[in-house]
């Protein structure tokens, strides 16, 4: 550690943090330590990666608090609960233990939506997102399609902390949110609802997954689903049934083994045009289906 007389350069810090993340087993060590870098520093990551190349000093301080950092991200404490935010679209959602943090390739789900909800033939159409989680999918309709009405509903206590919290931050005023049953969700809507999003607990109860991220903090409700991990999935299909209107839209995410199953799902329960979608790692990641 650096003593007050002897400063250390940010660049040396952030490559002793970067070595201690990737003997933890983090997949990108430097970028990590770049951004609790900047979480201390109240900088971005750009910022952060400036002021390393110029030489830039740390101070002590700011060196210690950034080693108490990486100590608890080297345990696999997910950086989102670290730094208390998670990044999604254009978004800045609040995050922690309880709610499912969301991940990147669950922006190209929520572009499948907004891409429906614009197509929707209606001045003020309605889109619902079932299991919202942090309200990362509702929050992207809702501030992507200013001109759309967007219903959110979760039923998990702890989850809906901080839903209420990303809802309060973001104010988008076209967005409801609901503390309800997913199989219950909104009955005033049915018939009318354009575009029906989820990212529901896809893993199967049986299944350990690899990440200690995912197994160790991730909330057990919003992974697993049943047998199959299609038991939501299923529930999904026959609420969306009853809230859409001819020709709307359901949207669900999944893992990249289940797009068979699921569009089997959707076209026993009468769904048609059933298609699944690739993600940015060409993984499928999402089936579509439209009212019939």
């Amino acid at each position: 550690m650096a003593s007050p007389d002897d400063p250390a350069s940010l660049s040396d810090a952030l490559s002793r943090a970067a070595a201690r993340l990737a003997a933890a087993g983090i997949t990108d060590p430097a970028v990590d330590a770049e951004l609790l870098a900047g979480f201390v520093l109240d900088a971005g990551r750009g910022g952060v990666q400036a002021a390393a190349f110029r030489g830039d000093l740390i101070a002590e301080a700011d060196e210690r608090r950034l080693d108490e950092l990486v100590a608890r991200r080297a345990t696999r404490e997910p950086l989102q609960h670290i730094t208390g935010t998670a990044p999604f679209r254009h978004l800045e959602l609040r995050v922690g233990p309880g709610v499912f943090v969301p991940r990147p390739e669950t922006e190209m789900v929520a572009q499948l939506a907004i891409d429906a909800l614009r197509a929707a033939a209606s001045a003020s159409p309605i889109a619902v997102d079932l299991g919202t989680g942090s309200g990362a999918i509702a929050l992207a309709m809702a501030t992507e399609v200013p001109h759309a009405r967007v219903f959110a509903a979760e039923n998990s206590v702890d989850a809906y902390v901080w839903t209420k919290e990303n809802f309060a931050h973001v104010g988008a005023d076209n967005a409801t949110l609901a503390f309800i049953d997913l199989a219950r969700a909104f009955p005033e809507l049915d018939g009318t609802v354009s575009v029906v999003a989820s990212n529901p607990p896809y893993v199967p109860d049986a299944a350990i997954p690899r990440d200690p991220e995912v197994r160790l903090f991730d909330p057990p409700a919003a992974l697993y689903g049943g047998e199959d991990g299609l038991d939501v999935v299923r529930v999904l299909s026959r609420v969306g049934l009853r809230l859409a209107h001819p020709g709307g839209t359901i949207v669900i995410e999944h893992g990249e083994w289940q797009g068979e199953a699921i569009r089997r799902i959707l076209a026993a329960d009468g769904w048609r045009a059933a298609a699944t979608h690739p993600d940015l790692t060409m993984r499928d990641r999402a089936t579509t289906a439209l009212h019939p």
